[in-house]
């Protein structure tokens, strides 16, 4: 099975499943202490604001936001 067939039977999995899924590709990945935390934490952060836990920013926010 090729990468895309892969892809694309991972994206017919409901929601939680495919962030279940995701943590577990991003845990297996051996990278540097620091940066596997906070890849861990920005996984943590789109889940929230995926699940409605936080509210994300609209663009004009975000645009304010960088000011």
């Amino acid at each position: 099975m090729s990468t895309q067939e892969i892809a694309e039977v991972v994206m017919e999995l409901p929601e939680k499943d495919r962030l279940d899924l995701a943590r577990r590709i991003i845990a297996s990945i051996v990278v540097e202490r620091e940066l596997s935390a906070s890849v861990a934490e920005s996984v943590q952060g789109i889940e929230d604001v995926i699940t409605g836990k936080v509210r994300g920013l609209s663009e004009a926010e975000f645009r304010e936001a960088l000011g």
